[in-house]
């Protein structure tokens, strides 16, 4: 019988699905020394962003019996994935699952900032009405430039393009197969015509921002910025001086440079909609994460 841990949650149906395949499931988070000495207990472990799989816990988990990680959602950032796999421990994740969810998110982004319907809400329960103060845009007519044309771009991109924004956008790989809709260009070209401008990329192998104050410069003035992938691929300091300064019309975030975000000049500018890290939190997302967990494992071990 294999033994599965699973550490920061899971869909209840995988769960059960699991289990009833006869997999041993245990569900509990361990910190980082515990978790070290807990792992090679296990075949195979669950996680999701809180759970931070290292070389120092891939060192001790290899001399057990684990032999499979799997990270709940897109990225594996929190995971040494050369190390583990290095040592013979293979390492899968589940990128289709959330994808519609993201997308939807980074859109609804979009729609708060545009209509200042974070901002609005906020001081209407303070007892302000100011009706005069949040004149808006339109997002229909605005170009949208996306960073990272894979399966969440794209389908950022059909929803926009269904709203009647342009679509424009530029990939570190070959983009093949591109909607007619969607101008495929250089970063460069994006940063300069965009009205909104929402990134889906990882985090650089190097760790360096994707956004820093000299791409913000680049921007047209007046720009909004979605970011809904990987906190460390902007400068947050950079991005909060564009937009004190007037340059940036407003970010919308959903991923942080720390988590739990402490950053308060983010948490309390007007003109920031936040949102803690939850793209792939709908309980349609969680069912295909969960469905998926259950194929790898089974695929795996079969």
């Amino acid at each position: 019988m294999k033994k599965i841990l699973v550490t920061d949650g899971m869909e209840k149906e995988a769960l059960a699905s699991l289990r009833a395949k006869g997999y041993e499931v245990t569900e509990k988070f361990f910190e980082p020394e515990e978790l070290a000495k807990n792992l090679g207990a296990f075949d195979a472990v669950v996680v999701r962003s809180a759970t931070k799989v290292r070389q120092p816990i891939i060192d001790e988990a290899k001399k057990g019996n684990l032999k499979l990680i799997i990270r709940g959602g897109v990225g594996v950032d929190n995971i040494d994935v050369a190390y583990a796999e290095a040592n013979g421990i293979a390492v899968r994740n589940t990128p289709r699952a959330s994808t519609a969810s993201v997308a939807e998110l980074a859109l609804a982004h979009m729609f708060a900032l545009a209509r200042f319907i974070g901002v609005s809400n906020y001081t209407m329960r303070c007892g302000e009405w100011n009706k005069k103060k949040y004149e808006g845009v339109e997002i229909a007519g605005k170009t949208l430039g996306i960073v990272g044309f894979g399966r969440i771009g794209r389908e950022l991109a059909s929803k926009a393009h269904a709203l009647g924004m342009k679509i424009i956008a530029t990939d570190v790989m070959k983009v093949e197969n591109a909607p007619d809709y969607a101008e495929i260009t250089t970063f460069e070209e994006v940063l300069k015509k965009a009205d909104f401008i929402s990134l889906h990329v990882p985090m650089p192998k190097d760790k360096k921002p994707v956004i820093t104050a000299k791409e913000i410069a680049a921007m047209k003035d007046g720009a909004f910025i979605i970011i809904a992938a990987r906190g460390g691929i902007r400068d947050e300091d950079a991005r909060c001086d564009a937009l004190d300064s007037g340059k940036l019309s407003g970010a919308g975030l959903d991923v942080f440079a720390e988590e739990p975000c402490k950053n308060e000049r983010l948490l309390k500018n007007p003109k920031v909609s936040v949102t803690p890290h939850i793209g792939g939190s709908t309980k349609e997302a969680q069912t295909r994460i969960g469905q998926e967990i259950v194929d790898i494992i089974d695929g795996f071990f079969a």
